[in-house]
């Protein structure tokens, strides 16, 4: 069996690499990755830095590995970021996954390919909608979520109009050890552990606390994406939800209570999104129902081991 991960270098490939790779011992794992420092799991049979608008470099890529799965997770992913230039993350997130479906098609290979979409693709939906199965509608709120609408759209159009067999995942937040720190919960832990290591006051800046997110451990996240890549019906969408909605501020008073430090919080402008959904709740049944997925790790088990992570890097000096 031969799998191709792209994005194998980023915070969700690596956690993805590590599951594959103690799941399907046997299976040949080839990774892509965009930048030249990015690592990647030592699992890996082999990777390539490759930048996947490229279609030529993506045709000559597929044809050399012939996968029997791909899990296209590679995309421009952070929201504020899609803001300042929307056109990046559109041509990004959009072009790299038609070049993959493209790639098969011209070599006629038939792949089965998991397109990692987002539950961003909601937006703000009203109380009497949640949790949202995924037959919500469907409201971006940024350039971010129209680059995953169109993605997610992409993978059923084509799975229609040439019986490609595409599974779409539509992952709610995640979170987990080797996030990057523009995202909240390593954002705050990373500030909690310069804190601890004297590199700064007992100040923590923070963003909107009302807002409530409905958070899963990276971990359980990419067990669910192998179980759709395995047991998904082709053409069909999955939510993989925890079905909890935690607000951000209960995020920071569990990160603040796992430090011996007193740390005051203080909002930061700069981190305030332009628009921002007040609550995203997920119903993961279909996911349960097709293939028997469940969450396994506590939102403190996972916060204790992101606070564990980002202590690391502060000691190691990576931050």
């Amino acid at each position: 069996m031969r799998i191709l991960i792209t994005g194998a270098g980023g915070f969700v490939g690596r956690h993805l690499s590590a599951h594959l790779a103690a799941s399907e011992p046997g299976a040949a794992l080839i990774g892509t990755t965009l930048l030249p420092h990015e690592t990647v799991h030592p699992a890996l049979r082999e990777s390539q830095q490759i930048n996947l608008v490229d279609e030529a470099a993506v045709r000559a890529l597929v044809d050399d590995c012939r996968p029997d799965f791909i899990y296209h997770l590679a995309a421009q992913a952070f929201v504020p970021r899609s803001f300042d230039d929307p056109w990046e993350t559109l041509e990004n997130n959009i072009r790299a996954q038609l070049n993959i479906i493209r790639a098969c098609l011209a070599l006629d290979i038939r792949p089965r390919i998991l397109v990692v979409s987002s539950a961003e693709i909601y937006g703000s939906a009203t109380t009497s909608l949640l949790p949202m199965d995924e037959s919500a509608p469907i409201r971006p709120t940024n350039p971010y979520s129209v680059s995953k609408v169109a993605q997610d759209m992409l993978a059923l159009q084509y799975h229609l109009s040439h019986g490609l067999p595409i599974m779409r995942a539509r992952p709610f937040n995640h979170i987990g050890p080797g996030q990057n720190a523009r995202f909240v919960a390593p954002a705050f832990a990373l500030q909690i552990a310069k804190i601890e290591a004297n590199r700064g006051e007992a100040v923590i800046y923070v963003g909107n606390l009302s807002a409530k997110r409905d958070f899963t451990d990276v971990r359980d996240i990419v067990r669910g994406y192998h179980l759709i890549a395995a047991r998904g019906k082709a053409g069909e969408a999955y939510n993989i939800a925890s079905g909890e909605a935690r607000s951000i501020e209960s995020l920071l008073d569990t990160l603040l209570a796992l430090s011996a430090i007193d740390i005051e919080a203080r909002v930061d402008p700069a981190r305030l999104r332009p628009v921002d959904v007040p609550e995203i709740r997920g119903d993961a049944s279909k996911l349960r129902e097709d293939t028997g997925w469940q969450p396994r790790l506590s939102f403190k088990e996972t916060l204790r081991d992101v606070l564990v992570d980002c202590r690391r890097r502060v000691q190691q000096g990576e931050i």
